[in-house]
Protein backbone atom coordinates (compact mmCIF):
# COMPACT_ATOMS: atom_id res chain seq x y z
CA UNK A 1 0.00 0.00 0.00
CA UNK A 2 1.33 3.42 -0.94
CA UNK A 3 0.84 6.73 0.79
CA UNK A 4 -1.50 7.71 -2.03
CA UNK A 5 -3.72 4.74 -1.14
CA UNK A 6 -3.77 5.75 2.53
CA UNK A 7 -4.85 9.28 1.73
CA UNK A 8 -7.45 8.09 -0.78
CA UNK A 9 -8.83 5.77 1.92
CA UNK A 10 -9.10 8.68 4.36
CA UNK A 11 -10.84 10.70 1.64
CA UNK A 12 -13.26 7.89 0.92
CA UNK A 13 -14.20 7.39 4.58
CA UNK A 14 -14.61 11.11 5.12
CA UNK A 15 -16.77 11.76 2.06
CA UNK A 16 -18.86 8.58 2.10
CA UNK A 17 -19.37 8.06 5.84
CA UNK A 18 -18.62 11.10 8.00
CA UNK A 19 -20.20 13.76 5.78
CA UNK A 20 -23.48 11.90 5.15
CA UNK A 21 -25.43 13.94 7.77
CA UNK A 22 -24.12 17.19 6.28
CA UNK A 23 -25.09 16.07 2.77
CA UNK A 24 -28.61 15.35 4.02
CA UNK A 25 -28.75 18.84 5.55
CA UNK A 26 -27.56 20.32 2.26
CA UNK A 27 -30.46 18.63 0.46
CA UNK A 28 -33.06 20.38 2.65
CA UNK A 29 -31.32 23.76 2.55
CA UNK A 30 -33.74 25.28 0.09
CA UNK A 31 -36.82 24.04 1.93
CA UNK A 32 -36.30 25.30 5.46
CA UNK A 33 -33.63 27.71 6.68
CA UNK A 34 -33.94 26.57 10.30
CA UNK A 35 -33.39 22.90 9.49
CA UNK A 36 -30.49 23.75 7.19
CA UNK A 37 -28.72 25.57 10.02
CA UNK A 38 -29.54 23.15 12.83
CA UNK A 39 -25.90 22.08 13.20
CA UNK A 40 -24.75 25.68 13.59
CA UNK A 41 -27.43 26.37 16.18
CA UNK A 42 -26.55 23.19 18.06
CA UNK A 43 -22.86 24.04 18.17
CA UNK A 44 -23.62 27.59 19.29
CA UNK A 45 -25.82 26.26 22.09
CA UNK A 46 -23.16 23.78 23.24
CA UNK A 47 -20.53 26.54 23.19
CA UNK A 48 -22.76 28.88 25.18
CA UNK A 49 -23.51 26.24 27.82
CA UNK A 50 -19.80 25.37 28.07
CA UNK A 51 -18.93 29.06 28.46
CA UNK A 52 -21.48 29.54 31.27
CA UNK A 53 -20.23 26.38 33.02
CA UNK A 54 -16.59 27.48 32.71
CA UNK A 55 -17.33 30.96 34.08
CA UNK A 56 -19.18 29.38 37.03
CA UNK A 57 -16.20 27.16 37.79
CA UNK A 58 -13.82 30.14 37.60
CA UNK A 59 -16.04 32.11 39.99
CA UNK A 60 -16.20 29.18 42.40
CA UNK A 61 -12.41 28.84 42.54
CA UNK A 62 -11.94 32.61 42.70
CA UNK A 63 -14.31 32.84 45.69
CA UNK A 64 -12.23 30.26 47.61
CA UNK A 65 -9.19 32.61 47.57
CA UNK A 66 -6.81 29.67 47.20
CA UNK A 67 -4.70 31.26 44.47
CA UNK A 68 -1.58 33.21 45.39
CA UNK A 69 -2.15 36.57 43.70
CA UNK A 70 0.87 38.39 45.11
CA UNK A 71 3.28 39.90 42.63
CA UNK A 72 6.17 37.89 44.12
CA UNK A 73 4.67 34.50 43.29
CA UNK A 74 7.23 34.29 40.48
CA UNK A 75 10.76 35.54 40.82
CA UNK A 76 10.71 37.33 37.45
CA UNK A 77 7.71 39.48 38.49
CA UNK A 78 9.61 41.40 41.10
Amino acid sequence: MTWKGVFEGIQSITENVLFVPFNMLRAIELDNWWLANIMSWTLMLVGFVAFIYWMGQLKKFNDNDEEDKTSTSHSFLG
